[in-house]
């Protein structure tokens, strides 16, 4: 249920900068989801089709990327692709790992006329 909350901040951060550049309305908003925040892009969705009603998000597309969990494995050197959850390197086993993706939540862009 995380994702009302969110998706309003997502809505009002994007209204407040239209407004601040004189924007008629905004068109698309561009978001980056990490698999590790736990958040939905359905729900996301879902929420913010409601929640901008009225607003000058109204009708925008949402391009929700999903960030895929990334590791460095500081033992054998190998960057990999791994499951949520995995904390381990599949090539070494090792467990000395780095995260390098995965926990972004941020706005990239927005496009507006």
């Amino acid at each position: 249920m995380h994702e009302l909350s969110v998706t309003e901040n997502i809505i009002n951060i994007c209204s407040e900068e239209a407004l601040k550049n004189k924007a008629i309305k905004v068109k698309e908003i561009k978001i980056l989801v990490g698999e590790l925040t736990g958040l939905i892009p359905e729900s996301i969705q879902y929420y913010f089709d409601i929640a901008s009603r009225g607003t000058k998000v109204e009708g925008a597309k949402l391009n929700i990327i999903k960030v895929p969990f990334k590791i460095f494995c500081n033992g054998c050197k190998n960057t990999s692709i791994v499951n949520r959850g995995v904390f381990t390197c599949p090539v070494c086993k090792g467990s000395d790992i780095k995260i390098l993706g995965g926990n972004e939540f941020l706005i990239e862009s927005m496009e507006v006329d």
